[in-house]
């Protein structure tokens, strides 16, 4: 019932930026929590950033002052604005929410597919 969508990953340059989008759908009654993970080849998974429903925000150490998570309620779509990108942060990322259904009542966890982020000169 539930799909997650994302998009806006591709290559950047050093220094670059990048917003990626991910869109929410189904019988959606609210969405409680959204993130953005990444996993990086032979790293582990890692939480980037985390949105909820009052706004409150959090990053990893690894990305403060350079990512910004920020999320349209209305569109059901969360976003990661990425500035100041290094090649550390190439990666795949994952979106990530906790969403109420009509049919269930209390959040379930969906994930996105994830998409490429490539920094690279």
């Amino acid at each position: 019932q539930v799909q997650l969508v994302e998009s806006g990953g591709g290559l950047v340059q050093p220094g670059g930026s990048l917003r990626l989008s991910c869109v929410a759908s189904g019988s959606i009654y609210s969405i409680v929590t959204m993130r953005w993970y990444r996993q990086a080849p032979g790293q582990q998974h890692e939480l980037v950033a985390r949105i909820a429903n009052s706004g409150d925000r959090t990053y990893a150490d690894s990305v403060s002052g350079r990512f910004t998570i920020s999320r349209d309620n209305a569109k059901n779509t969360v976003y990661l604005q990425m500035a100041s990108l290094k090649p550390e942060d190439t990666a795949v990322y994952y979106c990530n929410a906790a969403i109420v259904l009509y049919e269930l009542g209390s959040p379930v966890e969906y994930w996105g597919q994830g998409t490429q982020v490539t920094v690279s000169s």
